[in-house]
């Protein structure tokens, strides 16, 4: 099967298909014994992301499992500050642990420029992906974007108010965008040798961009993202690339209109009508059932899936999650959304016959 024909890449191009496509953010994760089989044998969290065979192998799960129409890479977005010279690791039930940088004095212990060597292993688990991957699915790449690396980068983890950061930003704002442009430009070394590995598209997540407002969300949100979108699209024209500004609301729309990302991942608290009226036009839509309710199940999870099928389904859509999938999500809801998306035709072409 050539690169054009694939389902989720002719959905992702406005090309008709007869069914929707789907995949699920974190659907390789702890709702699956397999995967925690793996993660036991790991070790650590990092060493799992760097291990090529074991890697590879989560990656594949969930579609050996579900079937769904893409594979996204088993990482993770802090790689790239591993890459860039900062300590990195992750702490069971604490999440990420970053030895922090507060200010300009703190970029003199970072790399000038990423690591590609160091984050090899990640290049070769795509390499042994591609290898196995059925010839009908999708493999996706991944990177964070740099505001909401920064934020980690500069907490020294997770943070509910991302005050060192803004304060940063606020004080020294030429040297916190130091800080930005060599994330700007390791997200795009890092995406390329991705693509170049063997994605086939690629998702920019920016976790943290509904923390900016005003100018600041321009700034550190849109500009870098643009210039992530420029430069990938200058260098592989034919990888689509999703973006997922996750929480801004209505701001989606500037987002869509000013990086020219093909396509928008949308959260679950977006409503419906405005993306389909607003986004759809402008960029391909991918979401947004909640992960609450895929972790309910039952006819409300029914419903909300045909929902979203009938909001989206004559345009450029391809069916996610708002957010990703909660571990203790039972695996016969997954299975269940598995079926709704396999036997559900396109509207464009035919009736419905989930």
């Amino acid at each position: 099967m050539s690169h054009t024909d694939k389902l989720l890449l002719r959905a992702l191009r406005g090309m008709p298909v007869e069914r929707h496509p789907f995949w699920l953010m974190r659907q390789a994760g702890r709702h699956l014994p397999e995967y925690r089989a793996i993660r036991a044998q790991a070790g650590s969290f990092l060493s799992l992301c760097m291990n090529p065979d074991l890697a590879a192998r989560v990656t594949l799960q969930p579609v050996e499992r579900y079937g769904m129409d893409a594979a996204i890479l088993f990482s993770d977005i802090l790689v790239i500050p591993l890459g860039l010279g900062q300590e990195v690791g992750f702490q069971e039930g604490e999440g990420p642990k970053l030895d922090p940088i507060h200010d300009r004095a703190g970029l003199a212990r970072l790399s000038g420029s990423l690591d590609l060597g160091r984050l090899e292993p990640i290049y070769q688990t795509i390499r042994q992906v591609k290898a196995e991957l059925a010839p009908e699915t999708t493999l996706i790449g991944f990177a964070g974007a740099p505001w909401t690396l920064a934020t980690y980068m500069v907490e020294g983890g997770s943070s509910r108010d991302f005050a060192r950061t803004k304060r940063w930003a606020a004080e020294d704002t030429e040297g916190f965008q130091l800080l930005i442009d060599l994330l700007t430009d390791a997200t795009i070394e890092h995406l390329d040798a991705q693509i170049r590995a063997g994605v086939e598209a690629i998702q920019l997540f920016d976790s943290w961009a509904s923390a900016l407002e005003g100018d600041a969300f321009r700034r550190w949100a849109l500009g870098p993202a643009k210039r992530i979108a420029t430069a990938i699209k200058a260098a592989h024209p034919t990888v689509p690339l999703i973006g997922f500004p996750k929480g801004i609301g209505t701001r989606y729309l500037d987002y869509a209109q000013e990086t020219g990302v093909d396509a928008l991942a949308i959260d679950h608290t977006l409503p419906l009508g405005f993306a389909r009226d607003r986004l759809q036009p402008i960029a391909a839509i991918q979401g947004n059932l909640d992960p609450e309710i895929l972790l309910a199940g039952g006819p409300l999870m029914d419903e909300k899936i045909h929902e979203i099928l009938a909001a989206f389904g004559r345009g450029r859509f391809v069916f996610n999650l708002g957010h990703g999938v909660l571990p203790a999500t039972p695996i016969a809801h997954v299975e269940r959304v598995a079926h709704i998306l396999k036997t559900t035709r396109a509207a464009s072409q035919g009736t419905v016959i989930g």
